[in-house]
């Protein structure tokens, strides 16, 4: 089959053909109303408030000589620009982009300037009155940076065919081959990025020194070059190398920023080797220390993993910019293994991370996504930005606001993860109303999925001469529900998690029909998990449940909650779930004691009014204003001590 032009990764070898953005279009439902937000005011937003903090402005100080006493933003503030425009340039890449082409072009001809003749492009480092280039590759992001540059130009010139942007990246890139190549400075930046991006622009130009130096760098992490810093280097990844390595670890964002880097080097060289490792590092990583939400990262103080189950909810990082990283990396290994078991993951983050961050009106973030809430709080100041890891209500700009942008390009990048080609047909990862259209085929989606499982696939356009399969993810999230498929002629079949495959001469008009169990229902964490022992959480399809005390009676504080999973939680309108619980006294509402602990055989029994508890898609909360929230809930009576949780 050929290949599409207008795709964010583009392998040139794997299991499974990605479609680019020319072939997959999303036209309905959950994630088009996010687009369709993402489009018409994420996108100014963070252009209107990166001018106003200054961070365009420092492209234009650093022309005219003046940023060493005028740049304004964190060492990595070019990065948010970059991002931007990257973002803009697939969301131009679906049809008449001419408002948007003009957007890039003006913000580009704002960054031209300050490239230097060599290709060196950044407003932090190497003018007079600043630190020399390279002098802090452990903390200043210049290649960091760079990779988001790299990222952009691909973009353009993907989506929009090679403009001015794409000639900066180029020039770019052409300056790390030769600052960092052989004989050149043998060390790797302390925010892996630029390996992913390399590895792109190679696979957009032809050009091998780019895939070389990806790989270099990738061979070189986790040889300490890189400082001996209080966090260790695990923090970014330098104490192992990527081969040897069994689980993702340190910063988060870092880890999978490298991980995703890894596989894309894995598959353009063919080296089996290093994509075990990432397999390997990523299955131990799910299994171990990723958050029932997909959100990964566990530690405040260094926005990192913590050690295997080690998943407080109430101190959950879970960064915006890593469920992102995690989308990436999950989609990377997807297209070279064709495992659901990738798109499962990546769905999972998607819906309760990714779609988590934005508010309903897109100019507003969660920079962490904490499992529970304890304190109502306030709501973040209009005209400010806000201290990053502030989750009591999202904020419409950071003083790091690395996770707006990242969810923008996201959003306008998303069609381009939802289906997949190969020899055999076509292979449908996520679901959505959308339209397929690619080789001969076309096919339309119709479903209201995640509210409703009903999948239903039409036949607009189909080759007569022979059969082909059309596969469709059965999520693992199903096990121990009844998923059936439909076929064109009416016969129905059970299907189990993994893939759903129908093989035939399909004609104009044929309908395909999956049917995907919707009921809610309790989820038990592993009991090696010691800060949720005791709880239970909602699941319905792939959306996590909260409770969130807006919905309690006189908005009592949420730790009066408990739930009793002797029952199963029902459907309630408007896609909350009812689970039945009661509301208990707790020391929150009643008096201090002199001392906060009792004898075991003196417990206290406070009075409980049993009610139905209402919870609400854990993506939501916090659209209603300043709220108390939890996702795990202590119970009436404790689950089985050894169950484990399913698949992800």
């Amino acid at each position: 089959m050929t290949r599409s032009a207008v795709l964010p990764v583009a392998p040139t070898r794997g299991r499974l053909r990605p479609l680019g953005l020319d072939e997959v279009r999303i036209t309905g439902g959950f994630w088009a109303r996010r687009r369709h937000v993402n489009a018409t005011a994420t996108l100014d937003h963070c252009r209107d408030w990166m001018e106003r903090v200054g961070w365009i402005g420092n492209f234009r100080a650093a022309a005219q000589g003046r940023i060493h006493r005028d740049r304004r933003g964190r060492e990595f503030a070019d990065s948010d620009v970059y991002k931007l425009l990257e973002a803009m340039a697939w969301e131009a890449g679906h049809g008449d982009g001419t408002a948007l082409d003009q957007r890039i072009a003006a913000l580009t001809e704002t960054i031209a300037p300050a490239q230097e003749p060599d290709g060196y492009l950044n407003t932090a480092f190497g003018r007079p009155g600043q630190q020399p280039r390279y002098s802090d590759l452990e903390w200043g992001h210049e290649l960091y940076c760079y990779g988001h540059l790299i990222q952009a130009g691909v973009a353009q010139t993907r989506a929009r065919g090679e403009g001015e942007l794409a000639k900066i990246a180029r020039r770019a890139a052409d300056h790390v081959c030769a600052a960092f190549g052989p004989g050149g400075i043998e060390r790797v930046c302390g925010h892996p990025e630029i390996e992913t991006a390399l590895v792109e622009l190679a696979r957009a130009t032809g050009e091998q020194r780019y895939l070389d130096q990806a790989r270099l760098f990738v061979d070189r992490r986790g040889h300490g070059t890189l400082a001996e810093i209080e966090f260790g280097r695990a923090y970014y990844q330098d104490d192992v190398p990527v081969r040897t390595a069994d689980v993702l670890r340190g910063h988060a964002v870092r880890a999978l920023y490298l991980a995703a880097g890894a596989v894309d080097v894995a598959v353009e060289t063919g080296d089996d080797e290093l994509l075990a490792a990432v397999v390997r590092q990523w299955e131990t990583t799910v299994a171990r220390r990723t958050y029932l939400t997909g959100g990964m990262g566990s530690h405040h103080r260094d926005e990192s993993f913590g050690d295997d189950f080690v998943l407080p909810p109430d101190r959950a990082y879970s960064e915006t910019c890593a469920g992102v990283a995690s989308v990436m990396l999950s989609w990377r290994l997807l297209l070279a293994t064709g495992e659901p078991r990738f798109a499962d993951l990546a769905e999972r983050t998607l819906f309760n991370v990714v779609a988590t961050s934005p508010s309903d009106d897109g100019r507003a973030f969660f920079y962490a996504n904490t499992l529970h809430r304890r304190r109502r709080g306030t709501a973040a100041p209009a005209d400010t930005d806000s201290p990053r890891a502030e989750s009591s209500l999202r904020a419409p700009w950071f003083a790091v606001s690395c996770c707006p942008t990242n969810v923008a390009r996201t959003l306008a990048l998303l069609p381009a993860y939802l289906a997949t080609a190969d020899d055999h047909g076509i292979q449908l990862h996520q679901y959505a109303d959308a339209e397929i259209t690619t080789a001969g085929i076309a096919l339309r989606v119709r479903t209201d999925y995640p509210s409703d499982g009903t999948v239903t696939v039409h036949v607009d356009r189909s080759p007569s001469d022979h059969p082909w399969t059309l596969s469709l993810r059965v999520p693992a999230w199903t096990e121990g529900a009844t998923t059936r498929l439909v076929d064109p002629d009416g016969v129905r079949r059970t299907v189990a998690p993994g893939t759903a495959t129908l093989t035939r001469r399909f004609r104009p008009g044929d309908e395909i029909r999956l049917e995907l169990p919707m009921a809610p229902r309790w989820i038990a964490p592993d009991p090696r998990i010691d800060a949720v022992r005791g709880t239970v959480a909602v699941q319905r399809g792939p959306l996590v449940y909260c409770a969130e005390s807006v919905d309690l009676p006189d908005q009592r504080d949420i730790d009066v909650v408990r739930v009793d999973p002797s029952a199963e939680p029902q459907d309630g309108p408007d896609d909350t779930v009812v689970a039945p619980g009661e509301l208990a006294a707790t020391q929150g509402e009643s008096a201090d004691s002199p001392w906060p602990y009792q004898p075991f055989d003196q417990p206290t029994a406070p009075t409980a009014e049993r009610t139905g508890i209402t919870l609400v898609p854990y993506h939501s909360w916090a659209n209603c204003g300043p709220s108390t929230m939890r996702v795990w809930l202590p119970t009436t009576a404790q689950p089985p001590t050894e169950q484990r949780p399913s698949a992800p």
